[in-house]
């Protein structure tokens, strides 16, 4: 009876892992989970250059608008903004 027992509660425990998978998965299927919250990304990096070992100049696009930012040790600058080329994401 103790095999039994043991048999029982390891499907037990198969089965509920699963289920558990089944609703992730269902859930990132139907886009309730997204790795970066919710809706659409606003913010991402267009480009970036190497200046020295230290610093960097990096194009971040926001909502449309790009920014040019100084980026090293000493702290970061924004250096400019313009309203992007083609106005939206792609």
């Amino acid at each position: 009876m103790e095999v039994l027992d043991w048999a029982r509660a390891l499907f037990a425990l198969i089965a509920t892992l699963a289920l558990i998978a089944g609703a992730a998965y269902a859930a990132r299927r139907l886009g309730m989970l997204q790795p970066g919250g919710q809706g659409p990304k606003r913010m991402r990096i267009t480009e970036t250059l190497m200046l020295d070992p230290r610093r960097r100049m990096v194009i971040v696009r926001v909502d449309g608008r790009e920014h040019v930012l100084l980026l090293g040790p000493g702290g970061d600058v924004v250096v400019g903004e313009m309203a992007a080329k083609d106005g939206g994401e792609g």
